[in-house]
């Protein structure tokens, strides 16, 4: 096998890494949202739920690439 990666890898790291960070924001900026309206703290819970939902999806980028270069599957 060649050192070279193929196309199809590329799209699925690609896919992979898009659903990381769009995934887990979305879900922190709803979530913050909607305690924010059970609560009444406005935009407390929204900030809090988009970064936090920003570092997880960070988080599992760096998982992700990190497993697509160490050559795991």
């Amino acid at each position: 096998m060649s050192d070279k990666r193929r196309p199809f890898q590329a799209m699925a790291l690609m896919s992979a890494i898009l659903s990381y960070l769009v995934g887990p924001t979305l879900v922190g900026l709803f979530g913050g949202r909607w305690l924010d309206g059970k609560i009444g703290t406005e935009p407390l819970f929204l900030v809090i739920g988009l970064l936090l939902g920003l570092a997880a999806g960070v988080y599992g980028v760096l998982y992700a690439v990190r497993q697509f270069f160490s050559g795991e599957s």
